[in-house]
């Protein structure tokens, strides 16, 4: 209301208003009608009016949501994207069904979205939620920019998540065939005194895997 000074307003109707101050209660405010103040936030009140900036906020925020849902088919990360206005929700999830909150790349995307020049946060009770509210002068130049970003962090994150599952697969099939890095099975075995002399120390086989 203030543009970032602090001013409030009650706003109600008129029969409200009346019921109030039929109880004979008197309300008082030491800081109420402060002239500065009230300059303040009938300048931005102006401002918002001339430069329709309600039904601007409205157009451009349903052209991000469409562009944030666009994204969401191809990033399965993104589990919903949801808002109205400007303000906007982009919930992340390891798993649509189970709903699993995303809450570490979350936090990592408003890190990487800091080196981009774009400041957002997380929210909601994991963390896994990327909020948006930006300034109601925010231009579609703005949400292709966002859009345009999130994709190719979202790209990071999806690439380094295969090369990690691919590492964790090359792992976990050398532990079940006992292959070392360098691809050669090791495998323990008895060596016979026909097979050596007593100067030989060897005393693995080493089998090279077809």
């Amino acid at each position: 209301m203030g543009n970032g000074h602090p001013v409030a307003a009650v706003i109600t109707t008129p029969e409200i208003s009346k019921s109030f101050k039929d109880t004979g209660i008197e309300y008082f405010n030491t800081y109420g009608g402060n002239p500065v103040s009230c300059a303040v936030a009938k300048s931005v009140m102006e401002v918002l009016e001339r430069e329709n900036l309600r039904d601007h906020a409205i157009r451009v925020g349903n052209y991000l949501l469409n562009s944030l849902r666009q994204l969401m088919l191809k990033h399965n990360i993104i589990g919903d994207v949801r808002g109205i206005g400007l303000f906007i929700g982009i919930e992340l999830v390891l798993d649509r069904v189970k709903r699993t909150p995303a809450t570490a790349e979350a936090q990592h995307i408003v890190s990487r979205m800091k080196e981009e020049h774009i400041l957002l946060s997380s929210d909601g009770p994991d963390r896994n939620v990327l909020k948006l509210k930006p300034p109601m002068v925010f231009s579609i130049a703005n949400a292709d920019k966002f859009v345009v970003t999130l994709d190719l962090i979202l790209e990071e994150i999806h690439n380094c998540e295969v090369i990690n599952s691919s590492k964790r697969i090359i792992t976990e099939r050398r532990k079940k065939s006992n292959v070392g890095d360098s691809g050669v099975d090791i495998k323990k075995t008895k060596i016979t005194d026909q097979e050596t002399d007593i100067n030989r120390p060897f005393t693995d086989v080493i089998q090279v895997n077809d």
